[in-house]
């Protein structure tokens, strides 16, 4: 029996080159470093937006895992001497697990003197990456504010103001920068990249 041939891979994307999702970078520099932490669960998950985000923003990285080794983690963290900040609401629930108030902000910084670290994860994974890596612990965090609604209408959110990994980082970067429209074209192909996976939905499936 002929072994089934292998689909052809885009190398920027990652994704079969039938449903590649490059066409809808919109990069814009930030004055920001970005940490993307991805869990292994989202790598090869398509409704996932990470990807997407990665390839809007230059110079952005990312990292998966959920349990990270020590020091590669504190290697990632603060690179080139920028101030951390974890993307991620005060959970006061978390004390039953043992985790710690995140310190407070502090002063406020310069962007260019500041690293968002994102975790792309399910809210139920994030929540064990925190509790798995005391170093994200020990980082102050980022709440975000006023935020529209979400346009993810192709994943599930457990509760009204939850956002895409996208979404949430678009809408601090533009806190952080003071700037409401500067991530406007990012959040726009990302409306794109929804409507390419609802389409291939309704065509009998969304590609992995």
């Amino acid at each position: 029996m002929n072994p089934m041939p292998r689909r052809q891979m885009c190398a920027t994307c990652l994704r079969p080159a039938a449903t590649c999702i490059c066409r809808w970078a919109a990069p814009v520099a930030s004055p920001v470093d970005i940490l993307i932490l991805q869990h292994p669960m989202e790598v090869a998950n398509a409704k996932g937006s990470a990807r997407l985000l990665h390839l809007c923003l230059p110079g952005s990285r990312m990292a998966v895992g959920e349990r990270f080794e020590e020091g590669a983690l504190d290697a990632l963290l603060g690179a080139h001497g920028r101030q951390p900040l974890l993307l991620y609401p005060d959970t006061p629930g978390d004390r039953s697990l043992g985790i710690a108030p995140p310190p407070a902000c502090g002063d406020t910084l310069a962007p260019a003197r500041l690293q968002l670290v994102v975790l792309d994860a399910t809210w139920r994974k994030s929540r064990k990456m925190l509790y798995l890596n005391p170093a994200l612990q020990a980082l102050p965090r980022l709440p975000l504010r006023g935020t529209p609604p979400s346009h993810y209408l192709i994943r599930k959110a457990h509760a009204p103001d939850q956002l895409s990994t996208l979404e949430a980082t678009c809408y601090a970067l533009a806190q952080l920068e003071g700037d409401a429209q500067r991530y406007d074209r990012v959040l726009a192909a990302f409306d794109g990249f929804v409507a390419q996976q609802q389409g291939q939905a309704a065509r009998g499936g969304a590609a992995s």
